[in-house]
């Protein structure tokens, strides 16, 4: 079955839907998801959304901005962060407009709270002063993201956005060097549909499944990062991984940092707090980065906290915050730990340990969405992308907390601005390449017809426990080239995977299939990126090149796809407007 829309958005999450609302008539929109677009991922993001409405107390954008580019590690694109900094106000205020409810002062503004790596001079009139922990975070309670999702949702509906939910999308297409549509599969029929459209947007989400501890949804599985990939186009940065300091132990689920931005402390086995040792001045509100490396060392050296079946965690201390505070501020929080651990954060220590969160790297763009291909940053016609599947790059090696929502609300607007204004240029539809649907049905194929092969649970797990170990927090040039050498074992194995379920309704069976070959594809070009990348910038720490080095690094990676050898890696530089690269201490 073949649709014709002027634009097709896969992904209804926050970027996906920011971008929807923009697609006005006579130009048509279809958005495909492959789950209910309330069930988006931006659904769980729980602390905030900064901008520096200032509120509570003195900020301006400018402060803003040099935070993200520090807490980049100066990898940041910085006109890029600047667009999102300066932008973040009037994007607030439109969300607020919209219909979305904040959290409010008495007074009846937007409350903000504290964030890690968000600062303001100490001495505002004098901005080389010490720079102390800002409230620049807006939030709804812990459930921001959800209520973020409802409203843009709400508003997708009243603009007329026809939604395609459980739509499976398996390939890009290309024509005449543009992107021309996709190929997606009915998860309820297994009915291949080939979307056809002037304009194709990726807001696909990101790949924390390729991770055994993820705050990520099963849906998580990279599929935007793999399809993109294979039809030549590059990934940028992908070894810069996210791993949020407190994930639920064992479990990953996200214990948001609102937590500590309300005043929460982690501690360790002998009760310090030790943070004060790595990041004397903001302590518990460093950057993700470095809080992950403090607790993880913490555990090394023998401080962490001992769980009953050998392994140990962190413990997140609320207990000196009023009830009141907890209950009202940290609603979701504290179900979770209740209802997943038996914790009453109220008077006992949640138990948490660094958790895969957040990919920096992504699908390449301008700062207007536009997917670009090489290190000139030549765009390719018809194509964009935003939020986590997109790199523009705001993140640079590692991401400040609340960031994210902004990024989805500033870039997903811009891109389907830019959308707007290519379909005013006349923008037509170029014709759909031969056999469109080939690649898709050639793999549903061969998997319907496999017999007694290997399961793909079992490549599943033993590559997310593999990630774990060999290119999770801490890195090594013989960590990261035994995980290649996995990654080709598991590569032979999926080539032989057999699949039980060969009906034609809701076949999870196939899906998941097809979902273990994008995490295979996506694991590859963070494993290689890491490989390659021999410093450590932010979330990427090679311990055996512990120093970060502007020399040879400052640059951004391009990986692109080779059938059965590893990418090919060129790269493209950091654009530096007015913060030059200096130490990063807090």
């Amino acid at each position: 079955m073949v649709h014709q829309y002027d634009v097709v958005i896969v992904g209804s999450g926050g970027a996906g839907l920011r971008a929807a609302v923009e697609i006005k008539p006579p130009y048509t929109c279809a958005v495909l998801s492959k789950v209910h677009p309330l069930r988006s991922h931006t659904g769980a993001a729980q602390g905030g959304v900064s901008a520096a409405l200032a509120n509570e107390e003195e900020d301006s954008w400018e402060w803003h901005a040099f935070d993200t580019v520090k807490g980049s590690d100066y990898l940041g694109d910085q006109d890029a962060i600047e667009i999102m900094c300066q932008d973040a106000i009037r994007a607030i205020i439109e969300l607020e407009h919209m219909g979305m409810p904040f959290s409010r002062r008495n007074d009846g503004k937007i409350a903000q709270r504290n964030f890690g790596g968000h600062t303001r001079p100490e001495n505002p009139s004098d901005p080389n002063s010490r720079r102390i922990p800002v409230k620049r975070a807006c939030y709804s309670a812990d459930r921001t993201g959800h209520v973020m999702l409802h409203t843009l949702y709400e508003n997708a509906i009243k603009n007329n956005v026809r939604f395609f939910s459980e739509f499976f999308v398996t390939d890009l297409l290309l024509n005449q060097g543009a992107v021309v549509g996709v190929v997606a599969i009915d998860l309820m029929t297994q009915e291949i549909h080939v979307f056809h459209a002037k304009a194709v947007l990726f807001a696909t989400g990101g790949y924390g499944r390729i991770y055994q501890v993820t705050s990520n949804a099963h849906a998580g599985t990279g599929d935007g990062f793999a399809i993109t990939y294979r039809r030549g186009i590059p990934l940028e940065d992908m070894e810069f991984v996210q791993f949020h300091p407190t994930g639920l132990y064992k479990l990953g689920i996200l214990v948001s940092e609102a937590a500590r931005g309300e005043g929460g402390i982690l501690r360790n086995r002998l009760g310090e707090r030790f943070m004060e040792r790595y990041a004397p001045t903001v302590k518990d509100l460093a950057p993700r980065d470095m809080v992950s490396r403090a607790m993880l060392m913490e555990i090394r050296e023998g401080r962490g906290i001992p769980a009953p079946d050998g392994s140990s965690y962190i413990g997140l201390d609320l207990t000196h915050l009023p009830e009141e505070v907890i209950n009202k501020k940290l609603p979701e929080i504290t179900g979770f730990a209740r209802t997943y651990l038996g914790v009453d954060p109220v008077k006992e220590w949640i138990p948490v340990q660094p958790t895969c969160h957040y990919a920096m790297g992504g699908i390449p763009t301008d700062n207007d969405g536009r997917v670009v291909i090489d290190e000139n940053n030549t765009p390719i016609p018809g194509f964009y992308a935003a939020g986590e599947a997109a790199c523009v790059s705001v993140h640079g090696a590692n991401r400040l907390g609340t960031n994210s929502l902004l990024d989805l609300i500033v870039f997903g607007r811009r891109a389907g601005k830019a959308i707007m204004e290519f379909l005013n240029s006349g923008a037509e539809f170029i014709p759909l390449p031969k056999d469109a649907a080939e690649w898709t049905e050639s793999q549903i194929q061969w998997l319907l017809s496999s017999q007694n092969g290997e399961r793909v649970a079992h490549i599943r797990s033993d590559l997310q426990k593999a990630m774990m170990e060999y290119a999770g927090v801490f890195r090594t040039e013989e960590s990261l080239q035994k995980m290649a050498s996995i990654l080709s074992e598991l590569r032979e194995r999926y080539s032989k995977v057999a699949i039980d379920d060969k009906g034609k309704q809701f076949n999870t069976d196939l899906i998941e299939a097809l979902e273990l070959r994008n995490l295979l594809d996506t694991a590859e070009a963070v494993v290689y990126g890491a490989l390659n990348r021999t410093e450590s910038r932010g979330a990427h720490y090679r311990e055996d090149y512990p120093k970060r080095d502007d020399d040879n690094w400052l640059k951004h990676t391009l990986l692109y796809y080779r059938e059965n050898q590893a990418p090919e890696i060129k790269y493209k530089p950091v654009r530096i407007t007015k913060y030059q690269p200096m130490e990063r201490k807090y």
